[in-house]
C-alpha cells in the first residue's frame, strides 16, 4: 500500500502471474519483464449487462426496466448513528463520539446517485481550533478499515506481521498509536467498498465512480459535504492516503484548493503509489524500476541478519544512484559490467549469485520473493518480504498461490469492522462489507500513465506557504518502495524551507504500522506534521 508502487494496475488478465493479489495501493508489482506480474486483480465473475443480454437477444427494454426495478428495490442504508466510547492514550483517557453515516453523492442534476459511508472519530467540544483528517486507503477497491483498525484509529486488531492468520480472533483493543488524541479523524469508504454503493447501472457507475478523474472529483465534494453538515469549515484540515489512497491524497488537496474553495494544512501519505509515469514496465531502457526495488530487497536482506539501519542503507542507496545505473546502461557494451551488476546484486539481496546471473544482474520482484525463502519452501509477501506463508506448490515452475499478508488480512479485518459498524456502533445493514473489491479493481479506468499527483502535490505546496507534507514507507516494501519518494523529493524544489516535504522510513513494510515500534515512530512524525505536544 501503492501506492509500493511497481507500475499501474491495469494489465490485462493474460498478463497476471497471481490471480489473488489485490495491491492496496493500485500498482501491479513488477516480477518479470514484459510477462510476469502480480498484485493486480480482475474480478471472478462479471455481471451482465443490459447491454450484453440484449446482445443475447433479449429486449433491452425490459432488461433496462428491470435494471431500474431492483435499484428501487435496494433497502436504504440506516440513518446516521453514533455511540460514545473511549481509549487510553499517553497514560490518558481520551472519550470522543464514534459515528457511522453517510454522505450522498448527487448528479449535476441533483439526483443521488451513491451512498458514501464513513466512519469518523470526533472528540466533543466544538473546538475550532482542533484539526479532522479524512483519511482513504488505495486499491482502487479497498476500503478505509486498513487504516481505521491498523494504524491511527482508536481501536486495532492486528494484521501485517509474520505468524498472522485468517483464523485470528477478530478481537479489538485499544490502539496506543491513535491519533485520536491529536486530531478527528473521519476514514471515507468510496463507491464500491466497505458498505458504500452506487444507486446507478454499471456503465454510469464506471463513469461516475471507478475512473481516477471521476475519484478524484467526488471524493473531494464528500469531504467538503461532511466538512459543511458538521459545521467544521474553520477546523485544521488534513488529508491522508495509503498507497493508492497516496495517489489521491495530493490530487483531492488540489481539488479541494482550486475547485472547493477549501484549504488543506498537511498532507500525510502512507506506502504512496506517487508516479505511475515513472516506474511503469513499458520502457526497456529504463533502470528506473530495478534502482526502486533494490533497496527494499536490501533492507530486508538487512533486517533478518539483524543489521538494518539508516546507516546501513545508505551504501545500496549511494550505488543504484551511480554505478548501478552506469552498468545497467552500459550492458554489453562493456564486458564488465554485468559482472559487477550480480556481484553486487548478490551480496545486497542475499540471493544466490548462479541465480541473479541467470538474471543480468537485474532481479525482478516475483523471481526474488519466490527465491529469497526456497530453501524453507516458503513465499515472502510483496508487501513485506519477510513475512512469509508456505509454498502450496512448492515444485511447480511459478508461483500458485497469493500474498501471505493479503490472504490472512482480509479475514479478520473484515469480521472486527463488520463487528464494530453493526454490534457495537449498531448500524444495522444486510450489505456485505467489501474490505477488497476485486470488481472496483477489476472495473478501473486509469486513464493516463502520468505524474499527476507529483504535479499537484507540487501545485498544492506552492499555493499554500504553510502546507507540510509527511512521506512514509516501510523498508521491506516492495509493492510501493520507499527509494520512489526520495528520488521524487529529492528532484522536487525546497518550496523555501527545508523539510516541508519530510521522508520518514521505518522498518516494516507496506503495513509498516502493524509493528508497534514502527507505529509509535510514525505517531511522532505525524505529531510535528500537526503541532501537537
Amino acid at each position: 500500500m501503492s501506492g509500493t508502487c511497481v507500475a499501474n494496475c491495469h494489465l490485462a488478465f493474460a498478463r497476471f502471474l497471481m490471480k489473488r493479489d489485490l495491491p492496496v495501493c493500485g500498482r501491479a508489482a513488477r516480477v518479470g519483464r514484459g510477462a510476469a506480474w502480480f498484485a493486480a486483480v480482475f474480478a471472478l465473475g462479471m455481471v451482465m449487462s443490459p447491454l450484453a443480454m440484449a446482445a443475447e437477444g433479449k429486449d433491452a427494454k425490459p432488461a433496462a426496466e428491470a435494471e431500474k426495478k431492483s435499484e428501487a428495490e435496494l433497502p436504504p442504508l440506516p440513518a446516521d448513528k453514533t455511540i460514545k466510547q473511549s481509549v487510553r492514550v499517553g497514560g490518558r483517557t481520551v472519550s470522543y463520539e464514534a459515528t457511522v453515516g453517510t454522505i450522498p453523492v448527487r448528479d449535476a442534476k441533483g439526483k443521488k446517485i451513491a451512498d458514501v459511508v464513513y466512519t469518523a472519530y470526533v472528540v466533543p467540544g466544538n473546538d475550532p481550533h482542533r484539526p479532522v483528517t479524512f483519511a482513504f486507503n488505495g486499491g482502487p477497491g479497498a476500503s478505509s478499515v486498513y487504516l481505521n483498525m491498523g494504524a491511527i484509529g482508536p481501536k486495532r486488531i492486528q494484521f501485517g506481521v509474520d505468524g498472522d492468520a485468517p483464523s485470528d480472533a477478530a478481537v479489538t483493543k485499544d490502539n496506543p498509536n491513535t491519533w485520536l488524541d491529536m486530531s478527528d479523524l473521519v476514514f471515507i469508504d468510496p463507491v464500491g467498498t466497505g458498505f458504500s454503493r452506487s444507486l446507478e447501472d454499471e456503465d454510469k457507475t464506471k463513469k461516475d465512480f471507478y475512473s481516477t478523474e471521476a475519484d478524484i472529483k467526488y471524493l473531494s465534494r464528500v469531504v467538503y459535504d461532511w466538512l459543511v453538515k458538521h459545521g467544521r469549515l474553520r477546523a485544521p484540515k488534513y488529508v491522508m492516503g495509503e498507497s493508492y489512497g497516496g495517489y489521491r491524497a495530493p490530487r483531492i488537496a488540489y481539488e479541494l484548493q482550486t475547485r472547493m474553495g477549501v484549504g488543506v494544512n498537511g498532507l500525510v501519505m502512507v506506502s504512496p503509489y506517487l508516479d505511475p509515469a515513472a516506474i511503469g514496465d513499458g520502457d526497456a531502457l529504463s533502470p528506473l524500476p530495478w534502482m526502486i526495488n533494490l533497496p527494499s530487497m536490501t533492507a530486508a536482506h538487512l533486517e533478518a541478519q539483524g543489521k538494518l539501519s539508516p546507516a546501513a542503507m545508505t551504501d545500496v542507496e549511494n550505488y543504484v544512484r551511480t554505478q548501478f545505473v552506469t552498468d545497467f546502461l552500459a550492458g554489453r557494451s562493456d564486458p564488465g559490467a554485468i559482472s559487477r551488476m550480480v556481484q553486487k546484486v548478490s551480496a545486497y539481496t542475499g540471493l544466490d549469485p548462479s541465480v541473479v546471473s541467470k538474471l543480468d544482474g537485474r532481479v525482478d520482484i516475483g523471481t526474488y520473493l519466490r527465491e529469497i525463502h526456497r530453501s524453507e519452501k516458503k513465499i515472502g509477501s510483496v508487501y513485506d518480504s519477510n513475512v512469509t506463508a508456505f509454498d502450496p506448490f512448492p515444485g511447480s515452475a511459478r508461483r500458485q498461490s497469493g500474498d501471505p499478508i493479503l490472504d490472512a488480512l482480509l479475514a479478520p479485518t473484515t469480521s472486527a469492522m463488520v463487528d464494530f459498524v453493526t454490534r457495537e456502533v449498531g448500524w444495522k445493514t444486510d450489505a456485505h462489507y467489501e474490505a477488497l473489491s476485486y470488481t472496483v479493481n477489476n472495473a478501473w479506468d486509469r486513464g493516463e500513465t502520468d505524474d499527476k499527483p507529483v504535479a499537484d502535490l507540487r501545485k498544492a505546496i506552492g499555493n499554500d506557504p504553510n502546507m507540510k507534507v509527511l512521506i512514509v514507507h516501510g523498508y521491506n516494501d516492495l509493492s510501493c518502495p520507499f527509494f520512489t519518494s526520495r528520488l521524487i523529493i529529492d528532484q522536487m524544489p525546497t518550496f523555501g524551507q527545508q523539510q516541508r516535504v519530510k521522508l520518514s522510513v521505518y522498518p516494516g513494510g507496506h503495513m509498516f504500522y502493524s509493528r508497534d515500534g514502527s507505529a509509535s515512530s510514525f505517531k511522532a512524525d505525524a505529531a510535528q506534521l500537526y503541532g501537537a505536544k
